[in-house]
């Protein structure tokens, strides 16, 4: 299973989702699963993420260090078993640039509510964004996750 992770900027969530998401499938032993992230804009491409979601992600024992944003492609649509978006607005952006042909599920992480963007709130959003993204994590994996 090829998971894409997408939000606004590859900046915030979508990192955090791919970085926990991986950890926890190696954790779980759940294999055959692999993870990946890109956004909406370019903004931030080659950028690291957003230094707030590195420290969010260090305080519950996850290494978002070495992670490069990038800007979705056509290619993703292809290259993926199932799209994640972060918001209501991502997942309308994804269907909006779905290239013609591909047939991919493109969803909300979370099925039924988004997971809101940290970026212009306190830190305070950094850890409810860090659960959202735990519990969802588990739940994609079937509960094989550990607690965060």
């Amino acid at each position: 299973m090829r998971v894409l992770f997408v939000d606004a900027g590859n900046y915030c969530r979508s990192p955090v989702a791919e970085i926990v998401a991986r950890a926890m499938a190696v954790r779980s032993g759940a294999a055959g699963w692999s993870f990946s992230s890109a956004g909406l804009k370019d903004k931030h491409a080659g950028d690291s993420a957003d230094p707030r979601s590195i420290a969010a992600c260090a305080a519950r024992g996850y290494d978002l260090t070495a992670f490069r944003c990038r800007e979705i492609t056509a290619a993703d649509f292809a290259a993926h078993d199932l799209i994640l978006a972060m918001d209501r607005d991502n997942a309308a952006q994804l269907e909006a640039r779905r290239p013609a042909g591909s047939a991919v599920p493109v969803r909300l992480f979370l099925d039924d509510r988004e997971v809101p963007d940290p970026y212009y709130g306190g830190d305070d959003g950094f850890g409810t964004m860090m659960s959202q993204i735990e519990e969802g994590v588990r739940q994609l994996l079937g509960g094989a996750g550990p607690g965060g």
